[in-house]
């Protein structure tokens, strides 16, 4: 680079460096400097750590960055120039490779990262020493056109009896498991991890308690599994655009993974943590809110996310994907929770009731859909599930008469038959947390409980 200004690859002019202006709340503002939305930038003072920020807007000649680490101690003045790309060891008999983008985001993909835990930048959690056989690739990738995409018409194993045989999962299928704190989101979504059938399981934990990242690992995953397993955690003390990168960044996981032909489970919670993050990041940088505080952009941003999952390129490779939705205060008409009903293919809603009662998993049947079991499930499958539904439906809606004796037996044959099943159906429901439930094995309880 020469002189004042140095061009990108495409020739679009880009300012080399910057001068730090401002500092409101949680954006930074710098003058002088002109680099693309995205773009990582590096805070620079006399006799301190740089500081990574990213673009995340601009007005005339200011560009608005938030900052990935901790800014205490940073002033006016400081300079702010383009980061390098981030480059990782090459594969094993590989170059390396020089990256000519300036600034845009790249993190490391590749074999070396399973069994592994990382954070949102890729670096290494576990104290495993670094992360090898690995490559840098960006992180901004052109959707896949959807009529390349094979529909969803495999069923996938998940573990879960209730989910098997009441709600089964498509391969390639992205569902939400709806419910307020507290009800078992997680351990639902460890025993998926544990036993569903799939070649690389990709984990992300996102805003969420630090606590519960070496839990996941090691209590809820389990050495078994955790050689096929990738863990991106952006915990609730890191920074909003940290939290955001967290997701994009296992969803690319993900998405490497997929594109080399492997079928792929990706488990991430919450994306209610996910929008919170840009709810933070669009209201600092002057959004007006819209729907409860959150802001135009956030309701852009979910589909955004979520699109990228499901199959791959005609039928090669797949994402199977569960995304815990946090609703506040148990309101299924939240906006995020609402939002993301309608762009899921399917929702699994956890009731607090029967999180009280101990049972567990808390799968409250009558609420969650899965919207592509009739593709993927036999005649009989589907049509024993839809008896099943009706009579725990019926007897749902007349159990509080029946628990206050105030229904007289036989004025109700299809009631008395609902009674009749309701501990056997119960039952059937429950399931231990170390016990799995093949889909056979689901199928076949479902039919002895409807004989």
């Amino acid at each position: 680079m020469a002189g004042a200004r140095a061009r990108l690859a495409d020739g679009v002019p880009l300012e080399t460096r910057g001068t730090l202006t401002r500092l409101t709340g949680l954006v930074l503002e710098a003058s002088g400097i002109r680099v693309p939305v995205g773009s990582q930038c590096m805070l620079q003072m006399p006799g301190q750590e740089p500081v990574l920020a990213e673009v995340v807007g601009f007005s005339d000649d200011r560009a608005f960055l938030m900052p990935a680490g901790d800014v205490h101690g940073m002033s006016s003045g400081a300079s702010v120039v383009p980061a390098p790309p981030y480059v990782p060891r090459p594969r094993l008999g590989e170059p390396s490779r020089p990256v000519s983008q300036v600034g845009m985001l790249r993190l490391p993909m590749g074999d070396g990262l399973l069994g592994r835990v990382v954070d949102s930048q890729g670096l290494p959690l576990d104290h495993g020493g670094p992360v090898l056989d690995v490559a840098a690739e960006p992180m901004d990738r052109r959707p896949i056109n959807a009529m390349d995409r094979d529909p969803v018409r495999a069923p996938l194993d998940t573990g879960v009896r209730a989910i098997n045989a009441l709600l089964t999962v498509g391969r390639g299928q992205r569902l939400g498991l709806f419910a307020g704190s507290g009800v078992g989101k997680s351990v639902l979504l460890g025993m998926m991890a544990r036993y569903t059938q799939a070649d690389v399981i990709v984990v992300g934990l996102i805003g969420e308690r630090g606590r519960e990242v070496k839990e996941f690992v090691e209590d809820i995953l389990g050495a078994e599994d955790r050689g096929r397993a990738v863990v991106v955690a952006a915990p609730a003390d890191a920074p909003p655009l940290l939290r955001m990168q967290g997701a994009a960044y296992a969803t690319a996981v993900a998405e490497h993974f997929r594109d080399k032909g492997k079928h792929v489970l990706l488990l991430m919670d919450s994306l209610t943590r996910y929008a919170m993050a840009q709810r933070e990041i669009a209201l600092a940088i002057g959004e007006p809110p819209a729907t409860k505080g959150y802001p135009p952009s956030c309701f852009a941003k979910l589909p955004a996310l979520v699109e990228r999952s499901g199959n791959g390129l005609h039928g090669v490779g797949s994402i199977t994907a569960f995304y815990t939705v946090l609703s506040e205060g148990d309101d299924q008409q939240d906006p995020i929770a609402d939002a993301a009903r309608a762009i899921l293919d399917g929702h699994i809603v956890l009731s607090r009731a029967l999180a009280e009662m101990g049972h567990f998993p808390a799968i409250d049947i009558e609420q969650s859909a899965s919207r592509v079991m009739h593709n993927v499930v036999s005649r009989e499958h589907f049509e024993l599930a839809r008896q099943f539904r009706a009579t725990y439906s019926r007897y749902q809606k007349s159990r509080d008469l029946v628990q206050v004796g105030a229904y007289m037996s036989g004025s109700d044959p299809q009631l008395d038959d609902a009674i009749r099943r309701q501990p056997a159906m119960a039952a059937f429901l429950q399931q231990g947390m170390f016990d799995a439930s093949s889909m056979d094995e689901s199928c076949a309880a479902m039919a002895q409980v409807l004989r």
